[in-house]
């Protein structure tokens, strides 16, 4: 089996039908990333896509000596980033729709998956209220399921800056609950 570096090498080298082995060793975890950064589900493919065709766009910007991970989260962050600017406004109105809309489903089914999803929205909407720093740690960490190490190179910065930014993050989110909940 090929490594990331090396299925890289031979995407840059003109093999790009290899890129499809790296984004489906890569998409569970970039879901799980997308679904914490937009609260709109039929966005996150969407999102994910973005990202592995920016990704593939830039193959050539790839370098080796560098794991391959950490050049394709800041990617993901970086899109992603761009997505929250481009459909701030189109998302909020899109929740509202949503909210009027669960107010008159009744299935039990469906009640479930919709207090999932609130859920789901709840943490989304207070990871805004972190900085960014602290809530795509959050993210790395825990959606993107990233070694420190790897969220460190991610983020461009050290171990220890990185585990301070989780912490703070999960703390800041602990108050933001028990704030919440009052």
């Amino acid at each position: 089996m090929l490594t990331d570096s090396e299925i890289m090498a031979c995407v840059q080298r003109g093999e790009s039908s290899l890129f499809a082995v790296l984004a489906e060793r890569y998409r569970p975890k970039l879901v799980r990333f997308a679904r914490s950064r937009v609260r709109d589900e039929s966005w996150v493919e969407d999102l994910v896509q973005d990202a592995l065709l920016a990704a593939f766009q830039h193959r050539m910007s790839y370098r080796p000596e560098f794991a391959f991970s950490t050049w394709l989260w800041t990617i993901v962050i970086n899109c992603s980033r761009q997505w929250q600017r481009k459909i701030g406004r189109r998302q909020e109105l899109q929740d509202q729709y949503a909210q009027s809309i669960t107010k008159r489903h009744d299935s039990k089914v469906g009640i479930t998956a919709l207090l999932r999803e609130e859920e789901q929205g709840q943490l989304a909407e207070w990871l805004e209220e972190l900085s960014p720093a602290e809530a795509d740690a959050i993210r790395l960490r825990f959606f993107g399921e990233l070694s420190f190490e790897e969220v460190a190179q991610t983020m461009n910065s050290s171990v220890s800056g990185a585990k301070a930014r989780v912490r703070k993050g999960l703390t800041k989110l602990s108050e933001i609950a028990r704030r919440d909940d009052q």
